[in-house]
């Protein structure tokens, strides 16, 4: 168990980056959730034991990490936003060089390695610079360094930016693969991410906690909640700033907004099948209705 009590990171001008986050961390996919600036690196990277937190403590196992962070660093795969490769190595010897810098030796490195190419599809790519990969095969050469000790907790910090949609396809596909016994947190701000492979979603807002729950008791908040109606095109800011707009789109008759509203926006409007970004918009907002 990951447990976090009360954590807060204070930057200068009294700046907190996290304040009050007390979260139960279990085995399972985690999804972090949360427009840019609301604190998901700051948490991340105070998991990970990179930086240390202004108040509160993170434990692994009862240990506090402040005082032990090598009980986690033992057990912890890593991705960071920004991650960067060693562009004139090639998969192998980009992989063998981060094995050495994480204290891994032996015959059973080079084992381990043959293992993450093939279930990260890079097996035909081995010998190619890695200055020549895509940037979906980097974020898959990312996640091979980060599993290389197998690691217990493995923390991925917007791991999606930049990809093309059959590349974000095939990287929650990965992320569910690695589910089971692992603590995997992944922090986005893009919702289908989360919504495609995430047991548990902890919605961050304004460096806080806005929610904890699973995707299935988000969706429950806006049931009813949720509705498609047509308006002329031209009239869409006049609707934006009278109701909470969570998607659009062109049709025929004009554009087809979904509304966020405890009540019908018109009578013409029809209720629809809610999402999580609905829902995730819904406790961003705290609007309840027009």
């Amino acid at each position: 168990m990951l447990n976090l009590e009360g954590i807060g990171k204070k930057y200068k001008n009294d700046f907190w980056g996290v304040k009050e986050i007390s979260l139960e961390l279990s085995p399972g996919i985690i999804g972090l959730l949360g427009p840019n600036g609301a604190g998901k690196s700051t948490l991340m990277r105070i998991l990970a034991t990179i930086t240390q937190p202004t108040e509160g403590r993170v434990t692994w196992k009862g240990q506090d990490l402040a005082k032990h962070p090598d009980e986690l660093r033992n057990v912890l795969g890593y991705l960071p936003q920004d991650f960067g490769v060693y562009p004139n190595l090639n998969a192998v010897e980009f992989l063998q060089y981060m094995a050495a810098v994480k204290g891994l030796s032996g015959n059973q490195v080079n084992k381990r390695i043959d293992e993450l190419l093939e279930l990260l599809n890079l097996t035909d790519a081995r010998k190619r610079k890695i200055g020549g990969y895509s940037g979906g095969m980097k974020q898959r050469i990312g996640i091979a360094q980060a599993l290389l000790n197998d690691p217990k907790v493995l923390i991925i910090d917007e791991p999606t930016v930049g990809l093309d949609p059959e590349e974000r396809m095939r990287f929650r596909n990965l992320l569910a693969d690695l589910s089971g016994e692992r603590i995997i947190i992944f922090s986005t701000h893009i919702v289908s991410d989360i919504e495609a492979t995430a047991d548990r979603i902890v919605i961050l807002s304004k460096s806080r906690l806005l929610a904890d729950a699973a995707p299935s008791q988000l969706l429950k908040q806006v049931e009813g909640k949720v509705w498609t109606t047509v308006i002329p095109e031209q009239h869409l800011q006049e609707v934006r700033s009278k109701w909470l707009i969570s998607g659009s789109i062109r049709s025929e008759g004009g554009l087809q907004v979904r509304v966020v509203s405890e009540e019908a926006p018109s009578s013409l409007s029809i209720e629809a099948y809610p999402g999580l970004e609905d829902a995730y918009l819904y406790l961003r907002s705290g609007q309840r209705g027009a």
